[in-house]
C-alpha cells in the first residue's frame, strides 16, 4: 500500500465532502424539500454516494480497505460514476472470433452481477454457426463506467479450436467499445438527414413479436458511420428513442475526445479487430494465460477471469493510466501444460 490513511483522507477531500455532505443534510431537512422530486432525487443520491465514501473512508484500517479506497481516487473521472454503454463486435476468425464474441459477453455479465449493477441488453446479431457476431449492454452501476473504460480495444484469444475437427489452434479477435451514457445529450441535435433508418425483424431471445413484427431499430449516422441498433422493447418507437440515445452518447464522447485529445481516457482507441493490435490476449492452448499488454498484469487463473473476475486488471490500468506504480503478482494456478516458468515464455509469445 503506497499512501497512508491520511494521504488519501487528502486526495479524496475528505473535509470538504464532510462539509458537502453537511449542506446537503441541511437541504434534506427543509419541510419543503420534496416539492421539487427531480431536484430533491439528486440531491439525496449525491448525499448518499457522499456518505457512503465517508463511512468506508472512517472505518478502513486494513491494507486492503485502504487499497481500495486509493482506488477511488483513480476512478474519478468525469464520467466514472455513471453507467457504461459496452459494444463487442466479432473480428477477424469467422465462427471461432463470433463464439469469443459471446464468450467476453459472457465474462462481462458475470463481472457485472458479481458487483451488483444491472445490465440490460440492446442489441444482439447472432453468429450464422454459433456465437455471437455483436452485442450491446448498458450497464449500470457503482462506477460502471469508471471499472469498465479501460476494457476498450481488441481482445485475442488463442485456444484449440471445437470447432475444427483436427481440434487445431486457432486465433481469434473481437472488438470491445466502451462509451459513458452521457446524460445531458439535449444540445446535440441529429438531423433526420444524416441517419440512414432501418427497421427489421428483432432476433434472439424471446417474445411474441420475435420475428413476426418488425420493431427493431438501426440508426446510421452518414457523417460518422456510427452504427447503433435496438431490439429490447416491443415497440418501435421504444427502440427508436433507445438507439437514439446510444447514439447521442456516442457521438458527444467522440466529440468529448476530439476537444480534449485524450481518445483512450474515453473510448480507447480505435483499433481494427486483427492480429497486432491486441489490448489484451487470452491463451487457452497449449498453456494457461492471460495478460494485459499494456499494464503487464498477468494470470493463469483463465477460469476465473472468463467467468467475470476482472478486478486485478480493471485495477492495474487505473494505475497504469494514472502513471502509478502498480503491485500485481501473477496469480499461479499449478503447474501448466507447456511446462517451465510460465513468465520466461511469454515474451517470445505476445
Amino acid at each position: 500500500m503506497a499512501l497512508t490513511k491520511d494521504e488519501l483522507g487528502r486526495l479524496l477531500k475528505i473535509e470538504e465532502r464532510m462539509e458537502i455532505a453537511a449542506g446537503l443534510e441541511q437541504q434534506m431537512a427543509n419541510p419543503n424539500f420534496w416539492s421539487d422530486q427531480e431536484r430533491a432525487r439528486t440531491v439525496s443520491q449525491e448525499y448518499a454516494a457522499i456518505q457512503k465514501l465517508l463511512d468506508r473512508y472512517f472505518v478502513a484500517e486494513t491494507e486492503d480497505q485502504l487499497a481500495s479506497l486509493e482506488l477511488e481516487t483513480l476512478l474519478a473521472g468525469p464520467h466514472d460514476a455513471g453507467p457504461a454503454l459496452l459494444s463487442i463486435h466479432a473480428g477477424a476468425g469467422g465462427t471461432e472470433a463470433q463464439d469469443w464474441t459471446a464468450m467476453l459477453a459472457r465474462m462481462y455479465t458475470r463481472f457485472a452481477e458479481q458487483r451488483g449493477w444491472q445490465i440490460v441488453e440492446y442489441d444482439r446479431s447472432e453468429g450464422e454457426e454459433a456465437g455471437i457476431k455483436s452485442i450491446t449492454f448498458r450497464i449500470d452501476g457503482d462506477q460502471a463506467y469508471g471499472w469498465l473504460r479501460g476494457e476498450a480495444g481488441v481482445h485475442r484469444l488463442v485456444r484449440m479450436s471445437p470447432f475444427d475437427a483436427d481440434h487445431a489452434r486457432h486465433t481469434s479477435f473481437a472488438l470491445v467499445e466502451v462509451v459513458p451514457e452521457l446524460k445531458d445529450t439535449k444540445e446535440l441535435t441529429i438531423e433526420e438527414k444524416d441517419l440512414r433508418i432501418d427497421i427489421y425483424h428483432a432476433g434472439g431471445h424471446g417474445g411474441q413479436n420475435v420475428n413476426k413484427v418488425a420493431t427493431a431499430v438501426r440508426l446510421t449516422h452518414l457523417p460518422t458511420g456510427i452504427v447503433v441498433a435496438c431490439q429490447k422493447e416491443r415497440s418501435q418507437g421504444q427502440n427508436r428513442e433507445i438507439a437514439l440515445r446510444l447514439l447521442q452518447s456516442k457521438l458527444a464522447a467522440r466529440m468529448e475526445v476530439e476537444r480534449a485529445q485524450e481518445l483512450k481516457d474515453l473510448r480507447g482507441e480505435y483499433h481494427s479487430a486483427e492480429w497486432g493490435n491486441q489490448i489484451r490476449s487470452y491463451v487457452l492452448a497449449p498453456y494457461q494465460l492471460i495478460k494485459d499488454h499494456r499494464t503487464d498484469a498477468e494470470t493463469s487463473d483463465t477460469e476465473g477471469v472468463l467467468d467475470g473476475d476482472l478486478t486485478m486488471f480493471v485495477e492495474a490500468f487505473a494505475r497504469w493510466q494514472a502513471g502509478q506504480k502498480s503491485e500485481i503478482r501473477p496469480v499461479s494456478t499449478g503447474s501448466s501444460s507447456r511446462g517451465g516458468n510460465p513468465k520466461s515464455e511469454t515474451s517470445s509469445k505476445f
